[in-house]
C-alpha cells in the first residue's frame, strides 16, 4: 500500500515539474514571437526611411519583359481531317 503512494507521490512531482516546464516555454515562446513583430516592425520602418532619402532607387526590379508568343493562332478549319497536313 505504501509503494503505491509512494508512485502516486511521484507521479504527482512529475506531473507538477512537466506543468512548470511547460509555463516557462510558454513564456519564452510568447517573448520570442513578440521580438520577431517588433524586428518585423522596425525592419518595415527603416526600408521605408531609406526609401524616402534614396527615392531614385526602386524598392524592387522591374520584372523581365515577357517572352514573344511562338505559337500564332491556327484556325480549327486547318485542323480537320482532310485539309492542310493531308492526313
Amino acid at each position: 500500500m505504501l509503494l503505491l503512494w509512494l508512485i502516486a507521490g511521484a507521479a504527482l512531482v512529475g506531473g507538477w515539474s512537466a506543468w512548470a516546464r511547460a509555463r516557462r516555454l510558454a513564456r519564452k515562446l510568447d517573448a520570442l514571437n513578440q521580438s520577431y513583430w517588433e524586428l518585423r516592425y522596425d525592419f518595415t520602418r527603416l526600408r521605408s526611411q531609406v526609401a524616402r532619402l534614396d527615392p531614385g532607387e526602386p524598392e524592387e526590379p522591374p520584372p523581365p519583359p515577357a517572352p514573344s508568343p511562338t505559337v500564332a493562332f491556327v484556325p480549327l478549319a486547318s485542323i480537320k481531317k482532310g485539309h492542310g497536313s493531308g492526313t
